[in-house]
């Protein structure tokens, strides 16, 4: 009878800890926006903060994914070819420009002008346009209550954005744009990685993905900078470290953790936190104002993602989030 209840405790420990890595994962993402907001402040512009990002990640990333694709190729069956076939690696790269890169400008660049929690709200409406790209390219079907959900959200949005407009001013629109662009961006990366994850496993798929991005980022840093520019010391240099780990290495292992425990699904579901997250730092750390307004707006939101992630049961909602 030991032998048939004794697995119990042990299955259930690891579902804490898969809940407690799927939160510790949501709330290291949400400093990111905290922590390009701290950097604007320091007099570090989003592309050097981006480039820092990479040159402290990718490393970490690289090393893990080739230690990963040597394991995988030891474990694979005689006879068996590697999932790395040059069209897969070419299709990983591009894919890896698009969420690393172009999501990822698009996105610090909006911090320039809309406070971290609006970023972070907007960003986290993605899945809506993985849905929107699914039905129109796909011919999925979208439910009403996909639609209701749709309409809860960006209701909470177009509250936050109409008040935000009245008191900042029209470069509210400037930084709503850019994050709306880079959720698209974010929503096409997710369409496109999620067969090349599965092909390769998250963990060689990040590694390359990175790999692809981190040259375009340092290109264009080069192109616009000069080399100089990387010379930061201070709290400007711990603030760039934190980017590549704390808001980047540390949450991508934390999600992936968290899947491998409790499941995508639940994983995602816990990931909404994070602009809950957010909102706390943006207030406690950067003096942002959350009026009723914004609270409004924040619960719409986060009941519009909620409703959508019940209804859809989120495959596509967690795959790797480190570009948010």
């Amino acid at each position: 009878m030991s032998t048939d209840t004794a697995p119990a405790p042990r299955l259930q420990n690891l579902a804490w800890a898969g809940i407690v890595l799927a939160l510790l994962g949501a709330a290291l993402f949400a400093t990111k926006g905290i922590i390009i907001k701290l950097a604007l402040g320091e007099g570090i512009d989003v592309v050097t903060t981006l480039a820092w990002r990479m040159i402290v990640a990718v490393p970490i990333f690289l090393t893990v994914g080739i230690l990963g694709y040597r394991r995988k190729l030891r474990d694979l069956p005689a006879g068996t070819a590697s999932p790395l076939t040059l069209p897969v690696l070419l299709q990983t790269l591009g894919v890896g420009v698009l969420g690393y890169y172009i999501a990822s400008l698009l996105d610090f660049s909006a911090l320039e002008y809309i406070s971290a929690q609006f970023d972070r709200l907007i960003l986290l409406t993605y899945p809506f346009f993985v849905v929107l790209f699914g039905a129109v390219f796909f011919r999925r079907r979208v439910t009403p209550a996909m639609i209701g959900a749709l309409v809860v959200s960006y209701a909470g949005i177009a509250l936050i954005f109409w008040h935000d407009l009245n008191i900042e001013g029209e470069h509210v629109v400037l930084g709503a744009a850019l994050v709306f662009g880079s959720a698209l961006a974010y929503a096409g990366y997710q369409i496109m990685a999620k067969p090349l994850i599965d092909k390769l496993g998250s963990g060689l798929f990040t590694s390359i993905a990175m790999s692809a991005a981190g040259p375009c980022v340092i290109v264009h840093f080069l192109a616009t900078h000069p080399v100089g520019d990387l010379a930061i010391t201070g709290n400007g240099f711990l603030l760039m470290l934190a980017i590549g780990t704390v808001a980047t290495v540390l949450p991508a292992y934390c999600i992936s953790g968290g899947i491998a425990l409790i499941g995508p699904e639940r994983t995602a579901i816990i990931g909404n936190v994070s602009p809950i997250v957010t909102v706390v730092l943006a207030v406690g750390v950067l003096g942002e104002a959350f009026t009723i307004w914004h609270a409004i707006g924040t619960a719409l939101v986060l009941g519009g993602v909620f409703i959508f992630t019940r209804k859809q049961k989120p495959r596509v909602k967690v795959l790797e989030e480190q570009t948010a």
